[in-house]
């Protein structure tokens, strides 16, 4: 693991070549999936840091995600908006997620999960578009401070317990005390706000609408698995209290995705609206996660990376969008697929892929997902049923006011969209759609 961090620290040092840059990481991403280990084990070993399957998975998508931000976001370097401090926030930001992603000590991980706020929130308040992302920084900022420092007195009692912060070695509570009941709620806090859940989200919607795009797609790509990836880690410490608390988190994560389902069919700005999705998504992901079962584990990681790939390309279709027309309102830019007809085929397929429409992986995750909460409790299927038919109807809601009905913006004509445009959104799009053909890929084995 070594070489690709010492790698990433090496492409600081070449800011000032763009091209170079994106080169770099994709050149980085086919190395990483060709060089480390395909199956089940731990490779790369070494001081503290080392990849299994689910690692090896969320670091192919950091780097393939931070990759198609450099490209994403070519209106930074036209306007001259310091793009080399822009390119380093950027590369710093996936150095936290390749040492979280990597970490096999839970120290180490807890320090790298939260340093990758801090480019997160540089890139918010430098790269914004509006006033109100200092609030948007504010909100996030205090959010995720607030949850996660009880988890770090939660890992030294662990440390304390055992003399060992080493996954796999920290040994498991199974009592069920009062102070268990709290210890458990201390640990996997932070990453239920990182996911998030639905009641902790207020921060999300926020962040995303004020965020430059390749915060967005940032966000939405990666920084929101942090969160399913840290409850994976930590949620088999604790076997008894969970199960008598998955009730709990089942109910909440599933109403509140039809909650916020509702929500997104009252939205009218079109990056909010796909913030709020997210939500919905990562509802159906924590449900999966704290039943215990292996479909659900499976389903969740699966959802992950499809929803990594999905959302992401969704936003920057919108920022694409705002570009040209200078407003994300779905009152406004109505009668898009006469306006920029080519666009309108890349809207569809990723819409399809949101509301996981065959071939998607997206499919594959929701049919595992389902089958899992289901079996734990045959009353979820009422939920689970509500959830499904508003996700499908607020992504009908988007791409029907978008694409359709009259235009009536000023402009006469504009560019339909640029050659590497269209190479990122396909960049998006393959992936989603062709890992359903080798899902050994991205199944890991619990």
């Amino acid at each position: 693991m070594l070489k690709f961090i010492f790698m990433n620290i090496l492409l600081i040092a070449f800011v000032k070549e763009w091209w170079f840059i994106q080169i770099s990481l994709f050149l980085m991403c086919f190395i990483f999936s060709c060089f480390m280990g395909h199956d089940f084990s731990v490779s790369g070993l070494g001081l503290s840091l080392g990849s299994d399957h689910l690692g090896f998975i969320l670091i192919m998508l950091s780097m393939w995600i931070m990759a198609l931000v450099v490209c994403a976001s070519q209106s930074i370097k036209k306007i001259n908006n310091s793009p080399d401090g822009f390119l380093v926030v950027n590369l710093l930001l996936l150095l936290a997620l390749l040492l979280t992603f990597s970490a096999t000590d839970y120290l180490l991980f807890y320090i790298s999960f939260e340093s990758s706020l801090i480019p997160t929130l540089i890139l918010i308040l430098g790269w914004g578009y509006q006033p109100e992302r200092i609030q948007a920084g504010v909100y996030m900022l205090f959010y995720t401070l607030f949850a996660s420092l009880p988890l770090l007195v939660s890992l030294l009692s662990f440390y304390s317990l055992g003399g060992s912060l080493t996954m796999g070695l920290v040994p498991c509570v199974e009592s069920s005390n009062f102070t268990t009941f709290m210890w458990y709620f201390c640990t996997i806090f932070a990453f239920v706000v990182k996911l998030p859940m639905y009641l902790v989200h207020l921060w999300l919607p926020k962040a995303h609408v004020e965020a430059p795009v390749a915060g967005s797609m940032i966000l939405a790509g990666v920084l929101l698995k942090l969160g399913g990836y840290g409850l994976i880690r930590v949620l088999f410490l604790f076997p008894e209290v969970n199960k008598m608390f998955s009730w709990f988190w089942v109910s909440v994560s599933i109403l509140g995705g039809v909650i916020v389902s509702l929500m997104c069919l009252r939205q009218v700005d079109i990056k909010s609206l796909i913030a709020y999705s997210s939500v919905a998504h990562m509802g159906l992901v924590l449900s999966g996660l704290v039943v215990f079962g292996w479909w659900g584990q499976t389903g969740a990681v699966v959802i992950m990376v499809g929803h990594g790939l999905c959302s992401s390309g969704l936003f920057c279709l919108a920022n694409m969008v705002y570009e040209r027309l200078g407003s994300r309102s779905l009152l406004v830019n109505k009668g898009l697929l006469n306006f920029m007809p080519s666009l309108g085929l890349w809207w569809f397929l990723l819409s399809i892929g949101n509301m996981a429409a065959p071939p998607t992986i997206n499919l594959l995750g929701e049919i595992s997902l389902i089958l899992s909460v289901v079996s734990w409790s045959k009353l979820s299927m009422f939920g689970i049923g509500l959830l499904s038919f508003f996700s499908a109807a607020y992504t009908l809601y988007m791409y029907s006011m978008s694409q359709h009905g009259l235009f009536f913006n000023s402009l006469f004509s504009c560019c339909s969209g640029k050659v590497s445009e269209y190479l990122v959104l396909m960049l998006h799009w393959l992936p989603l759609n062709v890992l359903i053909v080798k899902t050994a890929m991205i199944l890991p084995s619990f």
